[in-house]
């Protein structure tokens, strides 16, 4: 049989290790043997191999490579930038090709640094003994240093304390690419650059004052011919008999490639692939920065820039799409922002952020708002498309020494938040009353998973009677918070909070169970005169996938009927008749739970949704009732308008609570109107649940 033939990752493999091994033979591996180059060949590319396909990514492989290439005396910089340009060709799947190359390049220099310092170390030793030795042995001693200084692979330079270069050996010149003579002309103070790490100059004139003995730093250089070469350099003092200073020796080993690589690395870690904008992780290195050292009275603005409606553009045109149309908005800010010496970062996903360096006030960072969307505003071509992008953006300016970049950055995300929910395609300013609002609404959200866990929650309940008798018929459950700090605060306090975070549901679950649980026991003692129990529900929970198998697991936990249960569900949260929820909520009324319109009278609800939704009642609402009660008692046109709301109800078969009733005289009116059930201070305020117990047994004639 036909072997089949190799898959794309095996042939590719293939091809990787014959350039390998025609790589380290074409004249690179001359000084080596046969029987130790073909060995060497196989195991470097075997663990080159294992690095490439392991899961998940090791670099100890790679780096082992690069450190045997080294032992073989594979040191030649032009062997480190042919493998690293042949690893880069190599495919890779999942994006790991710059550590490959990084491991490989990493085991590389350090094995050379390693055999470096151990021939600077022999050095060390042999300038040591030259010293040291007696006068018998002066000349042996200066012969074994000036083979060492002639031969060695690194440059090597000798110098007096005032700096003049005094002798260079060889590599030390090719390294400068100037002759001897031309170097020997030269002073130490000459070789200053402008990328000379803080601090190499005073560690210089401490060593040469006989303060420290060496140092070492990694130092670029100009060559004889102006271009740049990166050193590690290791500067030593030599002192005489009696101790005196006398000397320095610099060591030199050529780095240039291996900087090179890393700066690329760098540039990769830091700039975003897509847009090659700096990142993430750059924009934060820089704010870092501007806080770390600020001078008095610097000012600083942020402007947080997200496009509206890219979600759609991604679903509908696909994300190459989505993808060129984020290269273009770059370009665009990065051309308009970048002349005026502000950062622009693309922070991820639709998210850019643009930093302004000693802002001088809001209008500054006003105006580089405008500017943005000023540069987005014109259409851009894709392709063939013409795409119109809006922008959302946040504006933060403030003096540096009044924040820190986390609390910036929370306050640039927030006022974009404010700046989307208030309309989008404009800028808001940061507004430090809001933006406190908004943390301690956060703050409140964060600890609402606590407070029920701690039972910091408890219900209170408020009757709803009958205004034919004033009998109380049902009960609804009204959740309050015991917040240590703040006191008991009301549904209206954090709520709204609760549905914004998405905790509605595990605290809607809680107090559902809790009411639940009290309906029971009251249909326990009092059996058919028990009231029914409210429990409201919001639009989100509705929408919860687990919403029919909670308030199953729910009833039967507790044992209650069905039918002693109705949820409430407010008018500006109705949900149409093409909501998914809807199919939800007819199953519970199947079960035998009952539904009612909260609040009604107070939203823009279609009337014609009474009749699609599978609701039994409608509460009219408080605030509707006590108004027209306010504009006077005389007022025939607002209490005919509720009248009508009674008549409508009715004609849908739906049962009537007026909310909001804290008179007599408003009880027997809605009652003369046909209204059938009423709430309010006129009739109990929300209680613990012994009251109401108290309340039924006495109007039952219950004794307990």
């Amino acid at each position: 049989m036909t072997a089949p033939p190799p898959g794309p990752a095996e042939a590719s493999a293939v091809r990787f290790r014959d350039a390998w091994s025609r790589l380290l033979r074409e004249g690179h591996g001359a000084a080596v043997s046969p029987g130790i180059l073909g060995p060497l060949v196989s195991r470097t590319a075997e663990l080159l191999g294992r690095a490439h396909g392991a899961e998940p990514f090791r670099p100890e492989p790679a780096e082992q490579a690069g450190a045997l290439l080294v032992d073989a005396h594979f040191t030649d910089p032009a062997v480190l930038a042919r493998a690293v340009a042949l690893l880069e060709e190599w495919p890779v799947a999942d994006g790991r090709g710059p550590e490959l190359v990084g491991a490989f390049a990493a085991g590389w220099s350090g094995a050379l640094r390693d055999r470096t310092l151990r021939e600077q170390e022999a050095m060390r030793r042999a300038v040591d003994l030259a010293r040291r030795g007696a006068e018998k042995a002066l000349y042996a001693s200066e012969a074994r240093f000036r083979a060492v200084f002639e031969t060695a692979a690194i440059g090597i330079g000798i110098g007096d304390l005032e700096g003049n270069i005094l002798a260079v050996n060889r590599a030390l010149t090719e390294m400068f690419g100037a002759r001897a003579e031309d170097m020997r002309h030269l002073s130490v103070d000459k070789l200053v650059h402008p990328e000379d790490a803080p601090g190499v100059w005073e560690a210089y004139r401490e060593l040469v004052r006989g303060r420290r003995e060496h140092f070492q730093c990694d130092k670029p250089y100009y060559r004889h011919d102006g271009e740049v070469i990166w050193t590690h350099l290791t500067v030593s003092l030599i002192r005489d008999e009696e101790g005196e200073p006398r000397y320095q020796v610099a060591m030199l080993e050529d780095v240039t490639d291996q900087h090179r690589l890393q700066e690329r690395l760098r540039y990769q870690a830091t700039h975003d692939p897509l847009t090659g904008l700096p990142n993430r992780t750059a924009f934060f290195e820089r704010l870092e920065r501007l806080f770390a050292a600020p001078d008095p009275g610097a000012r600083f603005g942020l402007c947080s820039v997200d496009l509206d409606g890219f979600k759609n553009i991604n679903d509908s045109l696909g994300h190459e799409t989505g993808d060129q149309l984020l290269g273009a908005v770059a370009d665009r800010l990065q051309t308009t922002l970048a002349p005026l010496g502000h950062l622009v970062a693309r922070l991820g996903g639709d998210e850019f952020i643009v930093l302004v360096e000693g802002c001088r006030g809001r209008q500054e960072g006003i105006a580089v708002a405008q500017t943005v969307l000023g540069a987005l505003a014109p259409p851009f071509l894709i392709g063939d498309q013409q795409l119109v992008v809006r922008a959302s953006v946040g504006v933060v300016e403030q003096p540096v020494s009044s924040t820190t970049p986390g609390a910036a950055m929370r306050s640039a995300d927030l006022t974009l938040y404010r700046a989307k929910k208030e309309g989008r395609g404009r800028w808001t300013l940061f507004d430090p009353r809001r933006n406190a609002v908004a943390v301690s609404q956060y703050a409140m959200s964060v600890r609402i998973p606590m407070a029920l866990d701690r039972g910091e929650f408890f219900i209170e309940y408020q009757p709803l009677c009958a205004l034919s008798d004033g009998s109380t018929v049902a009960a609804e459950a009204l959740v309050r918070w015991r917040h240590p700090e703040l006191g008991v605060l009301g549904p209206d306090e954090f709520i709204t909070t609760a549905e914004e975070s998405g905790l509605i549901i595990p605290l809607g679950r809680w107090v559902l169970l809790q009411a639940c649980e009290q309906a029971a026991r009251w249909v326990a003692r009092f059996g058919r005169a028990a009231p029914r129990i409210n429990v409201n529900l919001a639009v989100r929970q509705a929408r919860n996938a687990g919403l029919l198998a909670d308030i199953d697991r729910i009833l039967r936990a507790s044992g209650l009927d069905p039918g002693q249960l109705q949820l409430e569900i407010t008018e500006s949260a109705m949900l149409g008749p093409h909501d998914p929820a809807l199919q939800a909520l007819r199953t519970l009324v199947d079960m035998g739970v009952s539904l009612t319109v909260d609040d009604f009278g107070t939203g823009w609800s279609n009337l014609a949704y009474l009749r699609d939704l599978p609701v039994s009642g409608l509460k009219i609402a408080g605030s509707f009732v006590s108004e027209l009660h306010a504009a006077g008692e005389d007022d025939a046109l607002g209490w005919r308008i509720i009248g009508g709301m009674v008549s409508l109800a009715h004609t849908l078969g739906l049962t009537v609570t007026a909310e909001g009733v804290e008179t007599a005289a408003d009880a027997e009116r809605l009652r003369e109107m046909g209204c059938d059930w009423a709430q309010g201070w006129h009739y109990g305020r929300p209680v613990r649940p012994g009251e109401i117990t108290r309340r039924i047994a006495k109007e039952t004639g219950d004794a307990g």
